[in-house]
């Protein structure tokens, strides 16, 4: 399925499109419109667990996966967007919108799939991090290595049995190793 702009429509056009939020989901990057990769087992393994992890870690901060955040001329949708508690957007009866956000998450999860650009996925945290949000990983199933970006100082690699800093806020302690361990899948015979 391909979605088709012309060059005169802005991403305000593009957030009015029908089939933008069917799966995998469509991001409008620097006036052109892409669609997410099909997520595999691994991908979606890690996305599941580190929401799971990050929601049990903490009560003032939640962990979303494929919100969609549109910010700063771009309509992305990362593997997991953190957000602040009192930052959830919510309706008059006190329940969450289902819009998305339109400002940056505190803190952006992309995990790579297969088929999917390191380049591209990097671009996105960096965006986030020029508008506002305090820490992005980049993980990396095949390689076993998450790259971490701050805005104040160059990415970081983590491995083995590294401890994985997050926001100041969550005390979510979580080795690499630990989180590439959650890909082992355990058999009742």
């Amino acid at each position: 399925m391909t979605i088709a702009l012309s060059k005169s429509q802005s991403l305000a056009d593009f957030l009015q499109l029908p089939d933008i939020e069917s799966s995998p989901a469509w991001e409008f990057i620097e006036g052109e419109i892409c669609q997410k990769p099909m997520s595999g087992g691994k991908h979606s393994r890690l996305q599941v667990r580190l929401a799971s992890a990050i929601n049990i870690a903490v009560q003032s901060y939640e962990a979303f996966p494929e919100l969609r955040c549109t910010f700063g001329g771009r309509s992305i949708v990362p593997d997991l967007a953190v957000l602040a508690s009192i930052r959830i957007p919510i309706d008059e009866n006190g329940e969450i919108i289902s819009a998305g956000i339109d400002f940056a998450p505190s803190w952006v999860i992309e995990i790579i799939s297969p088929d999917q650009s390191h380049t591209g996925v990097t671009r996105n945290i960096l965006h986030c991090l020029r508008h506002g949000c305090e820490i992005g990983w980049l993980i990396d199933p095949i390689d076993r290595v998450v790259l971490v970006y701050r805005g104040d100082r160059l990415p970081s690699e983590f491995t083995g049995d590294m401890l994985l800093p997050c926001l100041e806020e969550v005390s979510l302690e979580l080795t690499v190793d630990q989180m590439f361990s959650w890909l082992k899948v355990a058999r009742n015979r």
